[in-house]
């Protein structure tokens, strides 16, 4: 395995993880309610799916892309509904009172697959990726698989780490939160998470 193949996929998920979006907002709001495990296994979920877009990209499986980006109408329209739900249900949910054990609510295996299908619902995902090779000149890991598999695993480590650095800091914060600011904290992001929910869907619509 190279290193330096090994190197650059750590980068590049970290890069890919970093911006908070949909998923940051969720991975934020369930460290709150329901403690660092369940905020860490939701940015797992992502990470996994970072990884798989990034096999896409370096093993050069147009046929999985090809179909992806076909169906991306109606995968939006599930992932803008799905957030929607879930943008309402925190928006009304009453804060937590107390540090939550890990999966007291949503249960580690259900936080994990609900971000993988959220995640999975933005294929265009694999442009940015195939992009970012072309870019920095990993075009050439397709037909190397030693190079291409480090450079997906790359990717997964380097989400991942994100996601444990943000569960972490978020949770160390969370003993300084009152009931009342954990209730706002419910309603931003609840905003937040309903208006990416109808940008999806106003995109299928366009």
């Amino acid at each position: 395995m190279d290193p330096r193949f090994l190197l650059r996929g750590l980068v590049l998920g970290l890069a890919i993880a970093a911006p908070v979006g949909p998923i940051g907002v969720l991975c934020i709001r369930r460290t709150l309610a329901d403690g660092r495990a369940v905020g860490f296994v939701s940015g797992l979920g992502a990470a996994t799916v970072d990884a798989f877009y990034g096999a896409v990209a370096a093993f050069g499986l147009a046929f999985i892309s090809d179909l992806l980006l076909g169906q991306q109408r109606w995968i939006r329209l599930l992932g803008g509904a799905f957030l929607c739900y879930l943008g309402l249900r925190t928006f009304l949910s009453a804060p937590a009172q107390e540090a939550a054990t890990a999966g007291k609510r949503y249960g580690l295996a259900g936080a994990y697959a609900s971000t993988v299908v959220l995640t999975l619902t933005n294929p265009a995902t694999i442009l940015s990726f195939v992009a970012v090779f072309a870019g920095l000149g990993l075009a050439r890991t397709r037909g190397d698989s030693g190079a291409a598999g480090a450079l997906v695993l790359g990717v997964f480590l380097g989400s991942a780490l994100w996601w444990l650095t943000l569960s972490g800091g978020v949770s160390l914060l969370r003993a300084r939160l009152t009931p009342a600011r954990l209730r706002w904290v419910n309603r931003v992001s609840g905003s937040i998470l309903l208006g990416f929910g109808l940008l999806a869907l106003a995109s299928v619509v366009r």
